[in-house]
């Protein structure tokens, strides 16, 4: 029997708490969910390791970096977009800013031009993307993979294959404070998840981004300069990969051409787990801190329970697979 009723207009009213568990609320509830299933999974199996206030930030410290990174991909995914590029250019930031002429122009004046500098690259990288899609008119897969192999490959030519570390000790001091009791990472990540949001639903850059995802063509007959948009929205992509690289140098103590191997792709899970559709036009910047907790807390269990790492692989491939067969069923449900 169905709980719908029609008004005298003829028309179909959905129960109020059905509309609430279709919409971004109830999509919300089940990352929830989610997560409770897999700490429960950690309780029961490793409760000794699991169950403590210090692993709970193990799990968010992990979770920082790629969070980062995946607030930036939530954008540019939202705009029907992709950055294959992320982990590539959070490597060559790290590389230029950890470089020994850096370094002594650092111990010269302030640490702060190290995180200045990486975050330039960021920059610079992301506004390549961005006028290559946009203005280029290159398929954002093809424009962004060769980002990421030009990056990697130019942060192996800048470091010679070799790991650089990081001199200055105010520096490291900073990147490895605890600020009442938790990891400057975790605190780091928690700005740019509430930026991110504030930025998303409360402005007119997130309306217009959600926007050109709905409909590209709607959006620039309604006045909004499209091309320039997408530029920006891959800018801010890369300015979050330059964080995520200052991040890595603060935890590491060093840079290499190997950071952030597959970051990008682990970014895009998170997202498409929260909720964020590839074909663009809906996505959420909460649901993708979920879907960072989600995979970071599964991480943690199978390093509890010393479970190999190709098993953890697999369990994150069927919660991808799972997740976008949620998301076309949603789509169907839409058209109709």
């Amino acid at each position: 029997m169905s709980a719908q009723t029609t008004t005298p207009t003829g028309h179909v009213e959905v129960p109020s708490a059905r509309r609430l568990f279709s919409g971004s609320a109830g999509r919300n509830v089940g990352l929830v969910l989610a997560l409770l299933a897999i700490v429960a999974v950690g309780m029961i199996t490793a409760f000794d390791t699991f169950a403590s206030f210090s692993n709970a930030l193990v799990i968010l410290r992990q979770a920082s970096i790629i969070g980062v990174i995946a607030i930036g991909m939530t954008f540019v995914i939202i705009a029907g977009g992709i950055d294959l590029s992320v982990g590539a250019v959070m490597a060559l930031a790290s590389v230029v800013a950890s470089i020994t002429v850096v370094q002594d122009l650092v111990d010269a004046s302030h640490w702060i031009l190290m995180v200045l500098l990486a975050l330039l690259i960021g920059l610079g990288a992301g506004l390549i993307n961005g006028i290559v899609v946009a203005y280029g008119k290159v398929a954002a897969f093809m424009a962004t993979l060769a980002m990421l192999v030009g990056a990697r490959g130019l942060a192996e030519i800048i470091a010679n294959n070799r790991t650089l570390v990081v001199s200055d000790r105010e520096f490291l001091r900073v990147m490895n404070v605890d600020l009442l009791g938790v990891d400057i990472l975790i605190w780091i990540f928690a700005l740019v998840a509430a930026g991110g949001w504030v930025l998303l639903n409360r402005t007119t850059f997130g309306r217009r981004t959600v926007a050109i995802g709905g409909n590209l063509e709607a959006a620039r007959l309604a006045g909004i300069a499209v091309k320039r948009h997408i530029m920006w929205l891959y800018a801010l992509s890369g300015v979050l990969a330059g964080v995520s690289a200052i991040m890595i140098l603060g935890r590491t103590n060093a840079g290499t051409s190997t950071h952030g191997n597959l970051y990008e792709l682990d970014a895009i899970a998170a997202v498409v787990v929260g909720g964020t559709l590839l074909s663009g036009g809906r996505g959420s910047i909460i649901g993708t801190v979920f879907g960072v907790m989600i995979f970071a807390t599964l991480q943690n269990v199978f390093v509890q329970n010393n479970m190999p790492s190709s098993l953890q692989a697999v369990a994150k491939g069927v919660i991808i697979v799972i997740a976008v067969l949620l998301q076309q069923r949603f789509a169907a449900r839409q058209r109709r």
